[in-house]
Formats: C-alpha cells, structure tokens, sequence
C-alpha cells in the first residue's frame, strides 16, 4: 500500500496559511498576531465572546472555552471528517502541491481512492461533458433560455452551465463505456433508485453545486420549454444526497460569494439558482441560494462563520412570505441578525410608472433594466421584526383580530437568546398594537406553556482548565522558573527543527517532571524515525491533558519572542540545577569521607569536581 511521503507532509505544513484554511470554516478576527473566532466544536459557534483562536506562525489552533486543540491539518480533518491522509491531500491539491506516495512493498495505488474520490471525478468530468452539449446543437432550446434570461457568457463560464441531452438512454451507455461500474452508478446519485439506468436529469439546463473547496459535488436541472415529458415534471429537481453531498448543510454558489460575504459581512440568500446568477452579474457576488430546502439551521451557521447579516430575496406572494417567516426563526435561533429585501419597494421608488407586479425576482429586473436599477433596487430592506410585524398586521389585525397578530410575534420572541431582547420586544409590540405590556407578557408566557419550546439557549459547556497529574494548569501563565522543565519542552515541541540541537545538550535523565519527559521521549522518537510536523509528535503524546496544555501554550502568544533564546536561558537553569544536585551530593560524600577518615584521594577528587562545578554554574549565571 501506498502513503503519502514525508516530504509531501513537510511541504504541506511549510506552506500552509493557518488563518486562510480555517477562515474557510468560521469567521476569524484579528487582535494581536492572533485570530480569533467563535468555537465550531462548542455550543455550535455560537458563543457571543470568541475563544477560539489561530495562531498562524505556530500554525495551530486552540479553544480556550471547550480546551480543544491542534494544528491546522486536525482541525481540517475535524472539520471534513477526514482522515489524516485526505486532509493532507485536499490541502496539497488545493495549494498545488504534488502529491508524491512512498511506495510500500507490494506498490499498491493510492490507499484513499474511495467512493468520495470516484464521485468528485465523475461529477467533474459530467460538468465538462454537460458543458459541451449546451453549445452544440441539441443546446439550442438551453442556450436560448439562458439568453432570455439576460445571463451573460461569463456568467455561464463561471457557474459551469450545461444541458443534459434529452435522450434517457445516453447517461448510462456513456459512463458504462468509460468503465463505470453499476454498482459505483448506482451510487452516484444520477439515476433513479427504481430504474438503474434512467437518469434524474434528460433535457434540462444544468447547474452544478460546488463545496467549499471548488469541488463539483451535486447538479440541480431546470426543465426547460418543449423538452419536459408530461405536464407533472417539476421545473426544478436536485440531486439526491449522498456521500459527498447534504443538501441541509449546502448553499449555491457558496464557494464564489465567500470572498465579499467575507468582506462584507454580509449575504444574500435567493430563492434559486438564476436569482443568484443575475445577482453576480449584477455584482452583488455575495449571493448564494438554499438547494431545494427551505433554509436550515445548518446554512445558518454555515453563513455565521463569515457574515453578521443575510439579507432574504424572497417572492412577494403567500409561499414567499412563509419562506421569510420561516427563514427569519432560523436566523434568530442560530444568532445571526436579518432583513427581507423589498425589491417592490424598492422598484416602485426606481420606476415609479411601472407595474412592480410584473418584476418579482432579481433575474427579471436584471434583464429588463440593468445592473444599476437592480442594485439600487436591493437597498430597500426591512428588518425582521418590522417585517413580520408588518405581515402579522396584514394576516390578522386589520380585520380587528388583535390577540392574533400578537400570538404571531411570539415564535419570534422564543427565538432570541436575550432575556433584554425579549423584554424590549414585548415593549414594542405593546406599544405598535396599542395594548398593555403586562398582557403581552402574559399572553406569551401562556403560549410558552401550551406549545413545545426548542431549546435556543446556548449550551455553557466551557470548562477551566483542568491540573493534570503532572501538575500543569493550561489557563496558568508561563513562568519559565515555575516549571522550566514543562515549559522549555512545550517551547521545543513548538519549534521541533529545535530538538536535534536541543538533545546534543540535555538527555531524558536530566529531566524530574514526568510531563517534561513525556515530551521528551515523544520529540525523540520523532526524531529517530525522521518524522516532521506536530502531528506526528501528538500522536505520540498520550496524555490528552499534556496535548491541551501545548496547545494552548502555542496559541497564547507567550511563546512568540526569540525560541532559540527561550531554549538556551532553558538549557542554562536545567544545568545549573543539575549542577547543583550534583554539589549537594558532593558535599554529603565529602562529609561521610572526612566523618569515617575514608582515603584522602577520594576527597580530594570530589573537592576537584567540586570547584569545576562551581566555575560551570558561575559562567552560565554569567558571575
């Protein structure tokens, strides 16, 4: 069997920036030469103050909340749910780094040619193939669409448009003739779970659905005028989950909107794919769309990681408006501020001699009137309390039906996390519906009774830290003369290309404390087998305690000055400590010699040791 070579790993933790691969996972800030984010692996990044922090030179990670732990390559693997050997992989891919295996006895091929591996190259190599039907003749009725549509050349470029033939019987032929098993295609979620060889898509302009990482990993395929086989085919369908695809956790177009949502801190969330490519066209590329769910508490958090707002863009009608109801409890739970664009509104104010009515979506105002006109149109947006206070009035209050449209507001309330908030709100709604606070509260505190509440309150499991049996504390701060032996270790496992210096000085024997000499034997073995990189020395370390406690000390910024000088001043005072036994020793011998008349020699070479002793341990303290 083949692994991926030592120097592959190497030059992946060389090159690999510590705070670009976690900001693809959550929102980091900087403060110091540290970054700082909320936690993924507690409390479901939800936490109001940061504790998680990236220090990018040390190119680790650490949660001074849950006292999780790792470098970079962990927390990817944590992240994916991968192995140590795919996320090595991924990360190289991604940074264009070869991916060199050392052969095994046997020279097998690559051990991790999964099922996922199968279905990301068969998913790229369809795109390319849908690609090159759209612009051939049997694209025609596709092309046309998307001209219709206003949807410029590069907008098809960039979001890998396609069609998918209406022949039923092509799909399966073609992948059979290029090797693919039944078994791999019935897996593949591209064909129908009661016919094997009928495809989900025949005739219908395709988009394909990318991950994070720029991996094609589903399609969604509209069906299009002329080419639907009855009149029951929806106009939309979306693959079906599988091992590389969850529909509840992915977003259209997610991996093209990260960069401004990031700078922004800002999304809009469409309801389908053309709404967010005219929203790119336009500019607005901070745009992505749910994959035929309506929006998840998974999404939610996914969006969290990089922006403080999602602005909806949903249809003015009565399914939209559930959408945006529903869509608004979803953010609140999950803590993330929201607004509904008023595209009527706003298209009113732009173009007041034309009927709004006939201009719902982004796509359509694109179209007919421009870049400009649907940018400006996106300004005019209500907040979410305003619009379901709004939508509460129009359901029930303006037909006097007031303990209605207060009862409206109360999933509302239940969804923030603010006892203040709450309080605030119900104050407002006293006040817009004309009424007394007092029974508003006490209205809601009946409904809380009769309906079944989520639990939306954060989840405090955030610990101190905890001492060890080797008698460390990953919340003390450093004191190299406290435990100079634990801390002069933890600086060396930080800076490994320290160690083969560092053990032509000092041996295990020099060492009392038992987590120092953990370390030590963990940094040796390493050492012994050339193996490079924190992770193969914390595979080592058994106590997760001591794993916690270098993590934290890694990612705390107190190991940030001069290592090397850290080391020396470390390997000084262990010197001079061992010297020091050794005098205590010499003048125990010395006075057993001299009390039992034993040889004069004897006592002669323990003076003379003694006096070089002496003179050692007054040149390290530089007397």
């Amino acid at each position: 069997m083949a692994f991926i070579s030592k120097s592959t790993i190497q030059d992946v933790n060389t090159r690999l920036d510590a705070v670009s691969v976690t900001g693809e996972y959550i929102r980091l800030e900087q403060k110091g030469g540290r970054w700082w984010g909320r936690c993924p692996f507690h409390g479901g990044g939800q936490e109001k103050t940061p504790s998680f922090v990236v220090d990018p030179d040390k190119k680790m990670f650490y949660c001074f909340g849950c006292s999780k732990g790792g470098s970079i390559i962990s927390f990817v693997m944590e992240m994916d749910k991968l192995t140590y050997p795919q996320a090595v992989k991924n990360l190289a891919v991604k940074m264009g780094i070869e991916v060199i295996y050392e052969e095994s006895r046997q020279g097998e091929i690559e051990q991790d040619n999964t099922l996922k591996t199968g279905l990301y190259e068969l998913y790229k190599r369809l795109t390319s193939t849908f690609q090159h039907f759209l612009f051939e003749s049997q694209g025609k009725s596709a092309l046309s669409y998307i001209k219709q549509r206003g949807i410029s050349d590069e907008m098809v470029k960039s979001f890998n448009l396609g069609y998918s033939p209406v022949n039923r019987d092509f799909l399966y032929n073609f992948l059979r003739q290029k090797g693919y098993s039944d078994e791999f295609l019935a897996k593949s979620g591209l064909f129908s779970s009661k016919y094997k060889t009928i495809p989900l898509f025949s005739g219908r302009l395709m988009f394909p659905i990318e991950d994070l990482m720029g991996r094609i990993v589903a399609f969604g395929g509209r069906a299009l005028p002329g080419e639907t086989q009855d009149n029951k085919t929806p106009k939309y369908i979306n693959s079906p989950e599988s091992e590389i695809y969850e529909k509840r956790k992915s977003l259209f177009a997610l991996n093209i909107a990260k960069p401004l949502m990031r700078q922004s801190k800002t999304a809009y969330l469409a309801e389908g794919y053309m709404d967010v490519i005219a929203l790119h066209q336009a500019g607005v590329t901070n745009s992505v769309a749910p994959l035929g769910t309506a929006f998840t508490d998974d999404q939610a958090l996914s969006l969290r990681r990089w922006v403080d707002r999602i602005i909806f863009i949903f249809d003015n009608d009565e399914a939209g408006q559930k959408a945006a109801n529903r869509a608004i409890l979803t953010c609140r739970k999950n803590k993330v501020a929201c607004s509904i664009a008023d595209i009527k509104t706003g298209f009113k104010y732009e173009n007041d001699a034309v009927d709004s009515d006939n201009f719902k979506d982004p796509a359509d105002i694109l179209k007919e009137f421009g870049a400009r006109i649907l940018n400006n149109v996106l300004k005019f947006n209500i907040n979410d309390f305003e619009y379901l206070i709004f939508h509460g009035k129009n359901l029930y209050a303006k037909d006097g039906n007031i303990n209605k449209a207060v009862e409206f507001m109360f999933p509302y309330l239940d969804a923030l996390d603010s006892e203040i908030d709450k309080s605030d709100y119900i104050t407002r709604i006293a006040d817009i519906f004309k009424i007394e606070r007092s029974a508003v509260r006490n209205e809601y505190s009946k409904w809380r009774q009769n309906n079944f509440r989520p639990s939306y309150e954060k989840h405090n499991d955030e610990k101190k830290g905890n001492i060890s049996e080797a008698g460390f504390q990953a919340d003390e701060p450093l004191d190299v003369r406290r435990n100079i032996e634990l801390n002069l270790l933890t600086n060396i496992a930080l800076n490994m290309e320290l160690y083969p210096e560092f053990r032509s000085v000092l041996e295990i024997k020099d060492f009392d404390d038992r987590a120092a000499k953990e370390i030590f034997i963990s940094l040796e073995e390493c050492f012994l087998r050339d193996e490079a990189g924190i992770d193969s020395l914390f595979a080592r370390i058994k106590n997760e305690q001591l794993k916690n406690f270098i993590y934290s000390r890694g990612t705390s910024g107190e190991f940030k000055g001069d290592s090397r000088k850290f080391m020396e001043d470390g390997i000084k005072i262990i010197k001079v400590k061992k010297y020091k036994k050794r005098l205590t020793e010499i003048n125990g011998l010395m006075r057993e010699s001299e009390r039992n008349s034993k040889d004069i020699d004897n006592i002669d070479e323990l003076l003379a040791e003694k006096i070089e002793i002496d003179e050692q341990i007054r040149e390290l303290e530089g007397r």
